[in-house]
Formats: C-alpha cells, structure tokens, sequence
C-alpha cells in the first residue's frame, strides 16, 4: 500500500481525487469553451449575416408572394410579369428577382446582379405554401388557378340570373342573401344563419341549381375524371368521380385524394405559369445595415462577458460542491467512528445526499439493534447451557467424591440433563439454518386431519398426566401441500407449549379450516394467557413470560422463535391473541391456493 492510498482511507483525499476539484476542473473547461465558442459563433454569424445586406432571404414577405402566386394562377408564362416586379418594389420596397429553377433570369425589378445561394420561395400555384397562403388548402393548389373551369361570359350571365331569382326568393322568405364571385366567375350566394336554417331555405328556394355544373366546367370534370380514373387504375382502385368541390364523392378511402390532387395538377399545368425562383433583397444602391465591428472596444466588451461568466460559473460551481461534499464528508467521519457509538449524520436537503444520509442513519439504527440482539443471544445461550452444565458436573463431582451412587437414578438424571442439552443445541442448528438460508423443506400433498390426529396423539399421554383435556376439530378437512414432518414439528411445538401453561383441569384445542384461499390451524388453551405487553416478543428466540426463567414455567425459549421460521418457510404467518387468565390462540396461516407450491427455503 503506498503513501498517497494511506492518506486517502487514513486522512484527507488527494485534491486531484477530490469530488469537489473535479467538479470544479469539469464546469471550468465547460465554461471556457462554452464562452469561446459562443463568442467566435456571435461575431462570425453577425458579421456574415449583416454583411450579405439583411432581407436578402425574405421567404416571410406574404405579400410579394401572395400576388406572384396570382399571376402565376392567371397567366400562362411570365412575359408581362416586369411591370408587376417594378409595382412590388414601389410598394413594399424590396428588389425582386424571378428566374426559371435551373437559375436563368426571368424578369427583375432593377438590375440583375450576383443571386444569393439561398432562394427567398418558390413561385408555383400549384404547389403554394399553405403557411403563407391561408386561403390554400392541403393540397397546395391556389384556388385562383381554374384553368379550363374558367366560365364564358354567356354562362356567367345565365348563372347571375339565377342567382338574381334565388336571391328574390331568399328576400320573400326574410333571408337577405349577398353574392360572390369566385376565380371562376362562377357567382356564389352568402346566405345567413345556421346550416339547419340554410338547408331548410335552401330546399324552398331549391339553392341546389347553382350547384349544376355548367357545360364548361363538365367538360373539365369529365377530362379530369378521365386522369383520375387512369390513376386509380394504375393503381388497381376502383374508380370514383370527382365534383365541382374537387373530392371524390361516396365512401373513397384515403389512397384516392392523392390521385384527384395529381390529376388536378395536370389538367391546370397548361394553363399556369411554370414555376420559378424568386429572390427578394435589399433595392439596388440602398446602405444595407451595418455588419458587427470587432473593434477593440467590442473585443474588450467580449472578453469582460466572457470573465464574468466564467467568474460566475466557478463561483457557483465553488458554492454547489461544497454543499454537496459537506454531508459526504460527514457521512465519512460518522462510518469511521468506532462501530459501538452509532452516531447519526444530520439530514439537512431532502435531495439524493439527503436520502444517503437518511439511508445512513437507517443503517446505523438497524447496526445498533443486531448488535443488540447479538448480545442479548449469546448472554441467553450462555444462561441457557450453563444450567444443564453445572448439574451434569454436580453430580459427577458428588460421584467422583463418593457422595452420590451410580445407580440407575443417578444416570437418568445424567441423561435428563444430556436431552436437554441436545434439545437447546437442536434448536440452535435450526434457527442457523433458517437464517443461513439452508432450511430446506420437502413439500408433499397431506391430509391435514390425519396430520393434526398423529400429533394430539403424540401428546394425549401428556395431556392426560397434566389433567388436561386435549380435543381436535377439523372442519372442511382441506388438504395443502407441505412438508408434514416439518409441519408437525411446528404445530408440536405450540401444543406443547399451550400444555405447559395449562393447569389441571383446563382444555387445549386443536383447531383446523379453511379461510378464503388460506388454511388456518389454531391451538387454543385455558392457561394463564400472555400479558398485552408480552405479545410482541412471544416469538423473540429465549423469551419466556416467566421472567425468572424457570424451566417449571418455559422451555428453551425457543420453540416458538422456530414455529415462525416453519411457518414463513411454508409461505403462511403465525400470529397470537390471549386474554390472560381466560384463553390464548395461536393461529397459523398457510396459503393453500391450488398449483402454487409453497417456498423451498427459509430465510
């Protein structure tokens, strides 16, 4: 071991090992090179972004695009576009450049010049941006782009007649109506109320026949129903057939929209400009805004921020260490105390280290009462030899010395003695085994009737020598899987107990049922009882209620000590009631549930 792992178990760690020093060294290097690289970012982004002219990506300019995507809808190609750029530029003041996909130049609004990389937006009604155009659907094709739908003069004069009888008869029933023009020239009537107020008043003034397609616009449903029919096909749908409303009428399933969208573009495609770029940027000989200056003012005002965060970060990181190595450290000073102070570290944050310490402080106090317990066991062992002990070596003494014969009286009193010694130790072995996890059981299917009999059997000549009545009662007979030896060993040992502290004339009862899904086996006695305050330690190894430990009154002490490691090996509980003077229950409870074998080791 050297001298640096001598210091660190024996003294204090090591700075470079030191949780502190490296969460420090950790948040410094973070700090630094956060600082660095958002300063080398900020100018060269700033610098960069303001030197190209500001606007030089203006994809957000609604109205630029609102009205290009018009006279894209309304016009086959871009010839007569120019004068628009130039009105654009006049009104929202920005330069305005088109040019085909492939970058060759269209129309402008001034003088060309070197194109950015970026393209501001893309000029095709048919494929219009929904978030820069409200009134476009899902489908991204203007509504202004009608193409073959676009109504003659004649067919739009006979659908403003109708529109002009409808409207008088919407008057009559008081319902005023207004007129729209749609991108067609198909006129639409505005009519107020709720849907269920405009259907009834539809039915009267039969609103249905402006809804008839007129003969233009069914010879564009009927050569767009032809594309979205060799779409479907291509496809193997069935066919549908698309309205004025452009969707596909009766229950079409969501693969028929994207047919009806394809054929829409193809049939409007001639009738559209093609698509193109547009660029948007500053006019031509304006001052664009000034680009980042990194002066010498500005890289000392870099550099202060750049120590103050860094300041900052060490003064926090300093602050937060030292909160959280303080209760580490106390936690290191309480552990290397010596085992039998059980001191306690205070719990001051209720975080992770506050749960440590909780954790700690738990350990302790369960340390503490082992080794409580661990005393208390080895002074009961020791009481409980030395007995048994000191008379085997009185009366081999008073043999020794020619004061006691060896006749046959003097070796049964020897052998009483030895028995009990081997009893104590028995005892002893099985609760080692239950704690060092080696109690093993060997369950079988029992009858718990014939069980419960050959015990009350084994103790009736007991029973009848104490003058006491031993009865057994088993109602519902059930059977369980158990081990029967370990089993009758348990329940022996209550109702020798319960004989012990029966006097002449009481009863003891062997009880047994069934109780939902468990099996309760209770021995029942007419004895003295246990105390209230007694009861929680009836199961403690070397308890005896008699508090002078006469074997007149107790046994090992214990015997009930292993019915609890019996009867928690088989899965169940034992538990206890008494009304001293009056009658004292113990209860087992043993799980009975079919197909669920029972634990095979206790612990």
């Amino acid at each position: 071991m050297d001298a640096e792992t001598r210091v660190s178990r024996h003294g204090r760690l090591p700075l470079r090992r030191s949780l502190l020093v490296r969460l420090l060294a950790a948040s410094i290097t973070i700090a630094v090179c956060s600082v660095a690289a958002t300063a080398w970012l900020a100018a060269r982004t700033t610098t960069s972004a303001i030197q190209q002219e500001q606007g030089q990506v203006l994809a957000d300019d609604a109205q630029i695009y609102d009205t290009l995507i018009g006279y894209a809808a309304a016009h086959t190609g871009w010839t007569g576009v120019t004068p628009v750029l130039k009105r654009l530029t006049e009104r929202t003041g920005r330069r305005i450049t088109l040019t085909t996909q492939d970058r060759l130049p269209i129309a402008a609004s001034g003088t060309m010049t070197t194109l950015p990389t970026k393209a501001s937006a893309l000029i095709d009604p048919l494929r219009a941006d929904p978030a820069l155009l409200p009134g476009v659907k899902a489908d991204g094709i203007d509504p202004r782009a009608v193409g073959p739908y676009r109504l003659p003069k004649a067919e739009r004069q006979e659908l403003l007649s109708r529109v002009g009888k409808l409207q008088s008869c919407l008057r009559g029933a008081g319902y005023p109506a207004g007129v729209t023009e749609e991108p067609s020239g198909r006129p639409a009537l505005v009519l107020g109320g709720d849907n269920g107020t405009q259907r009834k008043v539809g039915e009267v003034c039969q609103l249905y026949r402006l809804d008839d397609p007129t003969p233009t616009e069914k010879r564009a449903l009927d050569k767009l129903n032809a594309l979205v029919a060799g779409c479907l096909r291509r496809q193997n749908l069935g066919p549908v057939e698309v309205d004025l409303s452009f969707s596909p009428l009766g229950n079409a399933g969501g693969a028929v929209q994207p047919c009806v969208d394809t054929a829409r573009r193809e049939q409007l495609g001639p009738y559209v400009a093609p698509a193109a770029l547009l660029f948007v940027a500053t006019p031509a000989g304006s001052a664009a805004a000034p680009g980042f200056d990194l002066s010498s003012a500005n890289t000392a005002r870099v550099a202060g921020v750049a120590a103050l965060v860094l300041v900052l970060t060490v003064a926090v990181t300093v602050t937060v260490g030292t909160r959280l190595v303080r209760p580490l450290r106390a936690l290191t000073d309480a552990a290397r105390h010596p085992a039998q102070q059980h001191l306690r570290v205070p719990v001051t944050t209720h975080d992770e280290i506050g749960r440590l310490a909780a954790a700690f402080n738990d350990l302790a106090e369960r340390r503490e009462r082992v080794e409580d317990e661990r005393k208390a066991m080895v002074s009961d062992v020791a009481h409980e030899l030395r007995t048994p002990l000191s008379t085997i070596r009185s009366w081999l003494e008073a043999a020794q010395d020619g004061l006691a014969a060896s006749d046959e009286a003097f070796v049964a009193s020897l052998l009483e003695e030895a028995l009990l010694l081997q009893h104590i130790v028995d005892d002893l072995q099985h609760l080692a085994q239950a704690d060092a996890g080696r109690f093993r059981l060997h369950p079988e299917p029992l009858r718990l009737r014939d069980l419960l009999d050959h015990v009350a059997g084994a103790h009736r000549g007991r029973a009848e020598t104490a003058g006491v009545t031993l009865t057994t009662r088993v109602e519902d007979t059930p059977d369980l899987s158990a081990d029967p030896v370990r089993l009758r060993q348990a329940v022996g040992n209550l109702l020798s107990n319960a004989l012990r502290h029966t006097p002449a004339g009481g009863t003891v009862t062997l009880r047994c049922r069934r109780a939902g899904g468990d099996v309760l086996i209770e021995v029942a006695d007419t004895g003295t009882g246990i105390a209230a305050d007694d009861l929680p330690r009836v199961f403690d190894r070397f308890w005896r209620a008699d508090k002078s430990r006469s074997r007149q009154t107790g046994g090992s002490g214990l015997g009930l000590a292993i019915v609890r490691q019996l009867t928690e090996a088989h899965g169940g509980t034992v538990s206890v009631t008494s009304t001293p003077d009056r009658e004292t229950v113990f209860t087992l409870r043993l799980p009975c549930t079919p197909g669920e074998a029972p634990p095979q080791t206790a612990r």
